[in-house]
């Protein structure tokens, strides 16, 4: 049986590694980011994006779960100590407003960081950043590390923002990475596949997460076979 990945693109390669030193890593599954309450400003179209993305990343979970992979979660939690200004001044938020705003995402201790419809089990690993990247003053890369992870596999929102910066810092750290096509989602749908097209392109492997769960499958399958 073959344990190839089918790409977005139609083409083949093998997966990135053995199961044992993969992961999947979710990232930024959260109310601010997924929940309809806190977009007001999506239509309908979005939304159900947005909607498939979160589906397909809990299913993307359970075939994980199932076959032995490590599931680590990143979220963003911003602290209301410490502003991240360069942020405030792109999106053009006065200097001397008051901080965190009501529409600010993710703050950490409001409803907008918790998890939206998938969340980490007991004993999965949970890293909490303050930037988009997953790798940015935090834990990630020494959790990976210890793991003995040498890929893994992206989900969550958004993907040109904390998915693609993530899965850059990743491959620029020397990890092998994939992206679940289907299993993360931007608010613009030419956004997201044109930086799916530049992730491709340079820095990572493009899946659905059928074509992960059948490459999981296989793999899991001829590992269990007596060399």
């Amino acid at each position: 049986m073959s344990t190839d990945l089918v790409l977005l693109d139609g083409s083949v390669r093998p997966l990135p590694g053995p199961l044992a030193e993969g992961a999947l890593v979710v990232i930024d599954v959260q109310r601010s980011f997924a929940d309809p309450a806190h977009l007001p400003w999506l239509d309908a179209a979005a939304l159900g994006t947005v909607a498939a993305a979160v589906a397909a990343t809990a299913h993307l979970v359970d075939v994980a779960r199932e076959h032995g992979v490590p599931v680590v979660w990143v979220a963003l939690e911003q602290d209301p100590a410490a502003p991240w200004s360069t942020s405030l001044w792109l999106r053009g938020v006065p200097a001397d407003a008051p901080w965190p705003g009501a529409d600010e995402p993710c703050v950490a201790g409001t409803a907008g960081a918790r998890w939206y419809g998938v969340e980490p089990a007991p004993d999965e690993t949970v890293v909490r950043k303050t930037r988009y990247s997953g790798f940015v003053g935090t834990t990630l890369e020494d959790e990976l590390r210890a793991a003995g992870t040498t890929w893994f596999v992206a989900a969550g929102l958004t993907t040109e923002c904390c998915v693609g910066t993530t899965v850059w810092d990743g491959f620029q750290r020397g990890f092998r990475t994939v992206v679940a096509s289907d299993a993360t989602a931007a608010y613009d749908a030419a956004v997201h596949t044109t930086t799916l097209r530049a992730l491709a392109e340079s820095a990572a492997l493009v899946a659905t997460t059928d074509a992960l769960a059948d490459a999981f499958t296989a793999a899991r399958r001829a590992e269990a076979v007596p060399a």
